[in-house]
């Protein structure tokens, strides 16, 4: 399989500009394509401050910069993808949308040209299906903003080619990410075993037992950046709960994955978090709050056990292998350890006692216990 020198890309929106600068930075040469001139336009006078602040700072010198800026040429024609070696899109979360484009770059693209979606919900096989040759179609999910989050997870349909997820991996290794090769299943990775670090702490204000600052403050307690109310503020209500609500409907169902009222009625609102002035928290023109919280016993302990049974239940699905997992959420959503090592220190039978208590009190389906769990605790296995 060739290497991967001239990158075609798709969409010059805030994904796919990063995207762009990515691999212009790792000395590809980079094709980027969108239908408004506008859009490219603004990519390069956003690239093009971009590079002059990291020279200012140091982090670049004035030849890298202008080596980046000097690797992209920007088209509206999609023609000139013509020798491209791969096309990643990164247009709207549509699967009929990206379909339809890759039957287009199908009549365009030569025969050994990969075709990458950057999608971060859709199927990764479902996109494929619709073209000539779906063995060459594969996911590739970057992380917002691109540039700076390290993680890339890498998606092989079913149909892919075998040797195109190593070849994949391979290449963003080179460009300085953090590849997790994932198999194509709803949420991927970290869409999947994030969820229950919103859900849960939903769960918890709900129920009363403890307010959205302090359960925030118990999350930060842990060594979290930030706490699930503030994340899902900043991330956007509308979007997280579009996700939530998608990986639920793709896993039929599954009360694991079940949405909040309490967040469809912020999305009802209007209420979408920072970027409207008012989600959970209510924020100054600067998009600051200044609310504060306190520790409540039990409280961060309850959401981290959930993360690391469905960080477990990942593994045991075979999702992915735990060194994927754990590079997944460190590098992608910066939690401060992987979870399966987290949960390697604390012990599986502790993880596993909560839980069932949990179950318990409940006797809900979201509380069930991963097998793969119980099988540690019976054995004395550890991921690591």
């Amino acid at each position: 399989m060739r290497k991967w020198t001239h990158i075609g890309i798709v969409g010059a929106g805030t994904m796919g500009g990063g995207i762009a600068q990515v691999a212009a930075e790792a000395g590809c040469q980079v094709t980027l394509v969108d239908a408004s001139e506008e859009a490219l336009t603004r990519h390069e006078s956003t690239l093009k401050a971009t590079m002059d602040k990291l020279v200012a700072k140091g982090r670049r010198t004035q030849v890298q910069a202008e080596a980046t800026l000097g690797n992209i040429t920007r088209t509206p024609n999609l023609d000139k993808l013509r020798n491209a070696d791969v096309v990643v899109e990164a247009i709207v979360e549509s699967l009929e949308a990206k379909q339809k484009l890759f039957q287009t770059l199908e009549k365009v693209i030569s025969q050994e040209c990969v075709l990458a979606t950057n999608t971060s919900s859709l199927s990764v096989t479902g996109v494929a299906s619709a073209c000539g040759h779906p063995e060459r179609v594969i996911g590739l999910h970057f992380f917002n903003p691109a540039p700076l989050m390290g993680l890339v997870e890498v998606i092989p349909a079913l149909q892919t080619d075998k040797t195109l997820g190593p070849h994949a991996v391979d290449t963003m290794t080179s460009w300085g990410k953090f590849p997790a090769l994932v198999q194509d299943t709803p949420g991927f990775i970290v869409n999947r075993v994030a969820r229950p670090f919103y859900s849960e702490a939903i769960r918890i204000l709900e129920e009363g037992l403890a307010s959205v600052e302090d359960i925030d403050a118990s999350m930060k307690a842990l060594g979290f950046r930030m706490g699930p109310f503030e994340l899902m503020d900043l991330i956007g209500h509308d979007v997280n709960y579009a996700v939530t609500s998608t990986v639920h409907a793709a896993f039929f169902g599954d009360p694991r994955y079940r949405p909040s009222h309490t967040q469809r009625q912020l999305v009802a609102a209007n209420w979408l978090g920072r970027k409207r002035g008012r989600g959970f928290y209510a924020y100054n023109s600067e998009g600051q709050h200044n609310a504060t919280g306190q520790v409540v016993d039990g409280v961060g302990q309850r959401i981290l056990t959930m993360l690391m049974n469905e960080a477990a239940d990942a593994v045991f699905w075979q999702v992915a292998s735990p060194e994927a997992i754990d590079t997944a959420m460190q590098k992608g959503v910066n939690y401060p350890k992987g979870l399966l090592a987290w949960l390697d220190e604390r012990g599986a039978q502790d993880v596993v006692a909560e839980i069932d208590a949990l179950h318990m009190r409940y006797g809900e389906e979201r509380y069930r216990c991963s097998p793969l769990l119980r099988d540690m605790v019976r054995t004395g296995a550890r991921f690591f």
